[in-house]
């Protein structure tokens, strides 16, 4: 009996002991898992961290992420508990090594298949005795719109070099040749020319300054589109006639935009003048409009020589020509076609281009109407509207439709 209580009380001691040794156990566990998730930074750095602005990495002495921020795992420095890019890596361990605060600029991939990128400005340092912090700015807008300035003022700086060394080589033969009267006439009639030029090019690019800046917003009103091309036909008409061009208009729309009609027919009198420069003397310039699904389109068609698909894809930067010589000598700046597609981006709309090399091109402008008008298309126009040889012709309304899908 007595050896029986003896081994029961042994065997509570042995389970008592058991069930401590367990709660020991596991609570070590717990204290080692909360050091692993939340290792413990330097006093105040995570309340520092946590206000600082940009996004951040801290890594551990073998580059494992400790913190990141939200920012640094869109940014896509950060996949998991490991920093992404070996530029980054690179600068943790020269950190490391040397105990010296880095800042470099990079330019990194967004995502994990390379599409897109992302330049960032990165600063690295020491964060106590044992991590590192990367600090990542996103620099890219700003990059980006500083190279967009640069190359403006470039080229800027080089189109109007060259009227303003003709015009200058031109007195100089003028003053020289001054007892000819020929020379003098034939002087003076380039320098005139040149001049022009120059007036367009410096009007051009105000007109763009002041685009860029413009609120449509502010000075929005009702516009009728009817109207807005029959102004802009009209302030063409003088380069048409001179190379025998005529401008036929097809169809009308009753749906009035939202808008500035003045930056509008500065849009359409481009496109309009563009078609003309580029056109054969003796042909047809084809406007259609129509209004549907919301939208109002209006297409111009020349009957040119059409683009190439890469010149098509550049057609609408600033100053790129499809034929630099031809373009200077018809007075083109390289501006028209981006000030079309700043105005009409600043009304909500879009500007397509469709053109085959020998068979012209089509410029097609759609803008959202204004809200709370009744539906309805305008009455078909003429099939004269579009070019004769032009595939744009089948359509009623001057517009080619898959010039307007373009």
């Amino acid at each position: 009996m007595l050896i029986g209580v003896i081994a029961g009380l042994v065997g509570l001691s042995f389970g008592i002991f058991g069930v401590l040794a367990f709660r020991v156990s596991e609570q070590q566990r717990k204290l080692v898992d909360v050091e692993f998730d939340e290792p413990a930074l330097p006093p105040g750095a995570a309340e520092v961290l946590a206000v600082v602005g940009r996004a951040f990495v801290v890594v551990d002495a073998i580059d494992g992420v400790v913190r990141a921020s939200p920012a640094a795992y869109a940014f896509g420095l950060v996949r998991g508990h490991t920093v992404v890019h070996k530029q980054l890596l690179d600068m943790t361990a020269k950190v490391r090594r040397d105990g010296v605060i880095l800042e470099k600029q990079f330019e990194l991939p967004r995502g994990p298949l390379g599409q897109g990128t992302i330049i960032v400005q990165v600063r690295a340092a020491m964060l106590g005795e044992e991590y590192i912090l990367l600090l990542a700015d996103d620099r890219t807008e700003i990059t980006r719109t500083e190279e967009i300035r640069n190359d403006f003022v470039a080229n800027v700086s080089h189109e109007l070099k060259t009227p303003v060394g003709a015009i200058s080589l031109l007195a100089e033969a003028l003053e020289s040749s001054a007892d000819d009267e020929v020379a003098v006439r034939r002087f003076a009639q380039r320098m005139q020319k040149e001049s022009k030029r120059l007036a367009a090019l410096v009007q051009d690019i105000i007109e763009l300054s002041r685009l860029q800046g413009a609120s449509v917003a502010q000075q929005a009103h009702p516009v009728d589109i009817n109207s807005v091309v029959t102004e802009a036909v009209d302030r063409s008409q003088l380069p048409a006639e001179s190379k025998n061009i005529s401008i036929v208009v097809g169809g009308r729309v009753n749906a009035m935009v939202y808008g500035d009609q003045d930056l509008l027919v500065t849009a359409l009198r481009n496109l309009i003048d563009n078609a003309i420069r580029y056109s054969p003397e003796n042909t047809r310039v084809g406007i259609g409009m129509r209004s549907k699904e919301g939208l109002v389109s209006i297409s111009v068609t020349d009957q040119g020589e059409g683009m190439s698909p890469e010149d098509q894809e550049r057609v609408f930067e600033r100053f790129y020509r499809v034929d630099a010589a031809r373009s200077r000598q018809t007075g083109g700046t390289g501006l028209g076609l981006s000030i079309v597609k700043h105005v009409i981006s600043n009304h909500g709309g879009e500007v397509t281009l469709w053109s085959q090399p020998g068979q012209g091109s089509t410029f097609t402008i759609r803008l959202p109407e204004m809200e709370g008008q009744d539906d309805g298309d305008a009455p078909a126009a003429p099939s004269t509207a579009a070019p004769s040889n032009s595939p744009h012709s089948s359509d009623a309304t001057g517009v080619h439709e898959q010039g307007a899908s373009a």
